[in-house]
């Protein structure tokens, strides 16, 4: 193939090429040539009459080369949905103080395992530990990178080829195909099943207590049992079974330390009330209800939490330094009693229908159509099932809401709406103000294509 000589040596790419080089490397740039010169030829060969690029073109296909595969997967979005915990989208934004302390958590060297007193090695441990004691006036908590590890760190500490029992009911999935027994038949804990899938008796679990390592609670935060159901309240466990000299786990799951009934939902158990209902060890998520990153958080009494401590797997689960400082940052919100002003999700659940409703009106004004009508917001993220509250969207009609979404999706940065009747629906609740501008304007722009 004579006409192939006729090709740009790789060198020669290269000479030309030092724009590429100084922004994605010499490496990088070298494969994207390399791979691109190869296509070239074979496309050649298929095609003969395929005219030969120049080296302008082909430096073209490279660049685009190397843009796709320099481009990050994980992408910052807006959310419209109307879903405040939108797991996803990546469920909790952060508060600006949570985002400042794992930076600085990040960029700098810190004293994470490192005691300034005496000069010595210290625990990363301690970090959370004590605004949590403080918070929740408990004895012990220890922090790790997620509450599937929490419960799974708790089982295999306490209860490896001991007895478990946990009710019928309780046997949840928690999201992602994970179920409740998968993670405890994981640690090595003899699952033990009580009572019926929609009625439990204290008797149920009395009959079992014999010889069990631990009672386990789960609390079902993704789903409702309605209608001919019977469960024991928390307490009444709690007493009979240390009765039985049985220790009590709840695993809470979302993590709420706020009454969501305030905001005109369905009360969430909260950490709180597990403590005083008198349980051993709470687990529950950072990046639920609470509002943080993503984190599992155990707490309860000081003997069972330096087993979980010294136990091997505390290790593999452990949270690194960006997580305990957002974390910490983030409870300290709540110590301070300032939650509902700088926490992004509860901030959301807070406004009131008449906050929302101003600015879903500013946005039918902005862009002069669309409708502003009352819809519902929902909480999301594994909490609150079947619970909402009352919203105002802005709601559009366009010629084919599927195209318009995809639209939305292909915007930088992407926007996520949802669609009802026919109608693009977008939900103030969930979209930031500083977004409010970007939005505006890309909606604007896609209504005059679809004109």
């Amino acid at each position: 193939m004579s006409e192939l000589r006729k090709l740009p040596s790789v060198e020669q790419l290269l000479k030309n090429a030092t724009h590429l080089i100084e922004r994605f490397g010499r490496p990088l740039t070298l494969d994207s040539l390399r791979l691109t010169l190869d296509e070239t030829r074979a496309r050649f060969k298929t095609q003969p009459e395929t005219a030969l690029p120049s080296i302008e073109l082909i430096l073209t296909e490279s660049e685009s080369r190397l843009r796709a595969w320099t481009k990050p997967t994980l992408l910052p979005l807006i959310n419209a949905t109307g879903v405040i915990l939108h797991t996803n989208l990546g469920r909790a934004p952060l508060s600006q103080t949570t985002l400042n302390a794992m930076n600085e958590a990040a960029s700098n060297y810190s004293n994470l395992e490192f005691d300034l007193e005496t000069g010595k090695r210290g625990s990363r441990l301690i970090h959370a530990e004590a605004i949590l004691q403080k918070l929740l006036g408990v004895e012990a908590a220890l922090v790790v990178n997620n509450n599937a590890s929490a419960v799974l760190l708790v089982l295999s500490a306490l209860a490896n080829k001991k007895r478990v029992v946990i009710a019928r009911t309780q046997l949840v999935e928690i999201g992602g195909g994970f179920r409740v027994p998968d993670v405890m038949k994981q640690s090595g804990a003899k699952l033990v099943e009580v009572g019926a899938t929609n009625k439990v008796r204290l008797s149920d679990y009395e009959n079992e207590l014999s010889d069990a390592a631990l009672v386990m609670r789960a609390h079902r935060s993704n789903f409702k049992i309605v209608g001919f159901t019977e469960e024991p309240e928390l307490n009444e466990i709690v007493s009979l079974a240390h009765q039985a000299n049985v220790i009590v786990v709840d695993d809470l799951g979302s993590g709420a330390l706020i009454d969501t009934a305030k905001y005109g939902l369905a009360h969430e158990p909260t950490v709180q009330e597990s403590l005083a209902a008198g349980v051993d060890l709470v687990c529950f998520s950072g990046d639920k209800l609470l509002g943080g990153p993503q984190a599992g958080i155990i707490v309860g009494k000081q003997e069972l939490i330096a087993m979980l401590k010294k136990h091997p797997l505390a290790r593999a689960v452990r949270a690194d330094k960006t997580c305990l400082a957002g974390v910490t940052a983030t409870l300290t919100h709540y110590l301070k009693d300032e939650a509902e002003q700088e926490i992004p999700i509860v901030r959301m659940m807070s406004l009131t229908l008449e906050q929302v409703k101003v600015r879903a009106e500013a946005w039918r004004m902005a862009l002069g159509q669309g409708e502003v009508v009352k819809s519902e917001s929902t909480v999301g993220g594994g909490s609150l099932p079947e619970e909402s509250m009352p919203t105002f969207v802005i709601a559009l009609r366009v010629k084919s809401p599927d195209k318009f979404l995809k639209k939305l999706r292909d915007a930088n940065p992407p926007i996520i709406a949802r669609t009802e009747s026919d109608k693009v629906l977008f939900d103030p609740r969930t979209v930031f103000h500083e977004q409010d501008q970007f939005l505006i304007s890309a909606l604007y722009s896609l209504l005059l294509e679809s004109k």
